[in-house]
């Protein structure tokens, strides 16, 4: 999996392409450890070409959401596949996180 990070004023957009499992979720991870994340209002993941996500990759997301949350930063997917998003709503996420269709929706939040 690759992820690009896409900074804009005091919004960072994650592009993640690929599937997002337990050997990919190391390069996720590194990127919301990253210092400066903390900086930004809002993170988004554009998950357009995010084709599967595993329980490793759902942990990432789980294991920084507290952290995002107690800096004030909002954690937006988006553009997100309808078996991707079953997954988040199977395990009661999709109520956890803030998901929606697309990118202006996301800026929005």
């Amino acid at each position: 999996m690759k992820v690009t990070a896409q900074p804009a004023a005091d919004t960072l957009t994650l592009v993640l392409d690929g599937e997002l499992d337990a050997s990919s979720a190391v390069v996720l991870d590194t990127e919301l450890n990253k210092p400066d994340l903390l900086t930004y209002r809002k993170v988004l993941i554009d998950c357009q070409k995010l084709s599967y996500i595993s329980s490793a990759g759902l942990g990432v997301f789980i294991s920084h959401l507290q952290r995002l949350q107690d800096s004030d930063v909002k954690l937006v997917f988006y553009n997100m596949q309808e078996k991707v998003f079953n997954v988040f709503e199977i395990l009661g996420l999709d109520s956890l996180m803030n998901i929606v269709p697309t990118v202006e929706e996301a800026q929005t939040v």
